[in-house]
């Protein structure tokens, strides 16, 4: 809607009575958080800003938006969403939250503002939503890509949509066709408050999109994001031979995110126990334990949790054994090639004489241990290389082990990481978040699809040797642009970066004396054959799809109207795809047209004088010299010809002379006047 009404007399009792419910609503079972924004950075159809979910593991979003001017980051102090709305009652109120206003890229139904929310990585497929609020005289599509890289399906986002409610307590709510995706407000497009829509998805997405579109007048909307966290815990037990002891208080336990980023560490209660915190709920975290110094752990190192269950569940929950070492130990490291370690690799100790394989896996230092082996000759250690490496010099087998008086160390491996494809997606002199690329290896074979972070950086790891077509897919408002070939032998290949060329747009208003102006025609001039355009109920324009080069838009005025002013005006596109808009025109009434007055040929005359014919004996030479020869015809010089003037003088001149001699006549023949 255009303005935020101020809250006066019964709405502000309502708004206390819904802090008193929120307030005394039970406490939830676990942290609910609504996010946090960065500052919005940019100007009118170019924002950036970040938006934080703020429960710890959920990744953050670059956000880019190309609405018009005076898009905001409002305190949600007036306006939140309160414990009695649908969200509310599940997450908690908004009050004090801040969220995102937004606008269409121009105030014209043909003109909807895209903007992309760029995950850092994939989010939780659970635990999460958003709600779309004051949607009434304008609509949102929702669009998204998948942690994949493909589009979500439109049946799928139709199952993230919890409904439609108002948040200002009012009845106008919007509908929500779910073959397009799209939430629309009332069907006279009236400026009304609070009509929102509010969504859970449950599919990792690496990117979230919004098309917003004008239907009337200067319409905003809302966005809001919220999350759910859930601890994660566990213990470690001391499981030493009788006599032995491990101090578990001295482990140390590590929480790694799905994706490899550490987001916590602590150390046990002398009992064993540990917490970590409330995450984000999701699967795929990882917990690694360092064991003690005198220590070895007892099976695995790692546990993958899941904290998407309740408070507490088994599947959040991450248990450890480690016990003394006993003589004799064998260890080592698993380093990449640039000395880095690899934690979570497989490593098995083969003991000879038909003793079995002891596996175990690498900790977040890459380091391995397995004891109580006996003495004797004819170990082995073997590594499985890891998904995403090959084996580095050395491969990935160790022989003719002897087991001593003291331990044996040092049974390093090193592996070689597979080569990676980067570049750089960008737009509008801009990165450009969650966009798509396609690796098709030229071979045949799987492709490999990435997306880019919110700068438009990709990287394609772990390509086996070959050559590859690189494509991007354009997001909404972009052109696409030819795929790339590349080589991949044993070494990243770099740079390998896209400009996606961005149309432009004019946009502009044509008014008169009595308001806007529907119907009038405006001709955009540039780069290919003008393009004729008709201002609509509200004296707009629009033109989208314009490339960059120099244009001019000229205004015809209907009947009765002028311009006030120049009838065209110069604009620029650049490669950046502007919005030039402000491409104004006001016309006023156009002056009336004078009322022509008769010439002096066509004024009737009192005493007309007959055209002279030609006498007898006269020739055709002794006519006047404006006489035109017989099947001629006279041009129309604007006046009578010159031989009549002279003529009309001397007719007018006897004719005085007459009247006058009459006149003494008269007076003669009467004689003096008798008196009576």
């Amino acid at each position: 809607m255009t303005r935020r009404r101020k809250l006066r007399g019964a709405s502000a009792l309502a708004c206390v009575a819904a802090l008193v419910v929120a307030t005394a609503a039970p406490a939830h079972a676990m942290t609910d958080r609504w996010s946090a924004w960065a500052p919005i950075a940019g100007s009118s159809n170019d924002y950036t800003t970040r938006m934080e979910q703020r429960s710890p593991g959920f990744p953050a979003a670059a956000v880019a938006s190309d609405s018009r001017g005076n898009v905001q980051l409002a305190a949600g102090t007036s306006t939140y969403l309160r414990a009695t709305t649908p969200p509310g009652a599940k997450y908690g109120s908004s009050l004090g939250s801040p969220y995102l206003v937004l606008r269409p890229r121009a105030d014209t139904p043909t003109a909807p503002s895209t903007t992309t929310y760029s995950f850092d990585h994939p989010t939780p497929d659970t635990g999460w939503g958003f709600v779309l609020g004051d949607v009434d005289a304008d609509q949102v599509r929702v669009r998204a890509t998948a942690a994949d890289g493909s589009a979500v399906p439109a049946a799928d986002i139709d199952g993230w949509f919890q409904g439609t409610f108002n948040h200002a307590g009012g009845t106008d709510q919007p509908s929500w066709n779910a073959g397009t995706s799209t939430l629309t407000g009332n069907p006279a497009a009236l400026d009304t408050d609070g009509a929102s829509g509010w969504f859970e998805p449950d599919v990792r997405l690496s990117s979230l999109t919004f098309v917003f579109t004008r239907r009337a007048g200067f319409p905003v909307y809302q966005t809001w994001f919220v999350s759910r966290a859930r601890p994660i815990s566990g213990r470690v037990d001391d499981v030493s031979a009788p006599g032995r002891s491990c101090p578990v208080e001295d482990a140390v336990l590590t929480l790694v995110s799905p994706y490899g980023e550490e987001l916590a560490t602590t150390r046990p209660a002398a009992d064993g126990s540990y917490d970590l915190g409330e995450f984000a709920t999701q699967d795929g975290y990882v917990v690694r334990l360092t064991p003690p110094a005198t220590c070895a752990a007892f099976g695995a190192v790692e546990d993958v949790v899941d904290n998407r269950g309740n408070d507490g569940s088994t599947d959040s929950r991450a248990e450890f054994e480690v016990r003394e070492i006993v003589p004799q130990p064998i260890s080592g490291t698993v380093r990449d090639a640039d000395g880095n370690p690899v934690a979570g690799a497989t490593v098995a100790v083969v003991r000879p004489g038909g003793g079995g394989s002891v596996p175990t896996t690498t900790g977040p230092d890459g380091t391995y241990l397995v004891d109580e082996n006996a003495l004797g000759t004819g170990y082995q250690v073997v590594l499985t290389v890891p998904d995403g490496y090959a084996a580095g010099p050395g491969g990935t087998t160790r022989t003719g082990i002897e087991i001593a008086a003291t331990p044996v160390t040092g049974q390093d491996f090193v592996v070689q990481a597979l080569p990676s494809v980067s570049g750089q997606v960008t737009g509008g002199g801009n990165g450009l978040g969650g966009v798509r690329v396609v690796l098709t290896p030229l071979g045949g074979g799987p492709a490999v699809a990435v997306v880019t972070d919110g700068d438009g950086r990709y990287s394609a790891p772990g390509l086996p040797a070959g050559g590859y077509t690189v494509a991007v897919e354009p997001p909404e408002g972009y052109d696409a642009v030819a795929a790339r070939p590349v080589t991949v032998a044993t070494t990243d290949v770099t740079g390998v970066d896209f400009v996606l060329p961005r149309p432009g747009a004019a946009a502009g208003t044509v008014t008169g004396p009595e308001g806007p102006v529907p119907g009038a025609t405006v001709t955009v001039d540039g780069p290919g054959a003008p393009v004729p355009l008709t201002t609509d109920g509200e004296g707009g324009f629009y033109l989208g799809g314009l490339p960059p080069g120099s244009y001019t838009a000229t205004v015809t005025p209907p009947d009765g109207l002028d311009v006030d002013g120049p009838a065209g005006v110069d604009f620029t596109i650049t490669a950046a795809g502007e919005v030039v808009g402000g491409l104004d025109f006001a016309l006023v009434a156009a002056p009336a047209e004078p009322t022509p007055s008769p010439s002096p040929s066509e004024e009737p005359s009192a005493d007309p004088s007959p055209e002279p014919s030609t006498g007898p004996g006269e020739s055709a030479s002794a006519q006047p010299q404006d006489a035109a020869p017989a099947g001629a015809t006279l041009p129309d010089t604007g006046g009578p010809r010159r031989g009549l003037l002279v003529l009309a003088g001397l007719a007018v001149a006897a004719g005085a002379a007459l009247m006058a001699g009459s006149g003494r006549r008269l007076r003669r023949a009467a004689g003096p006047r008798s008196r009576s």
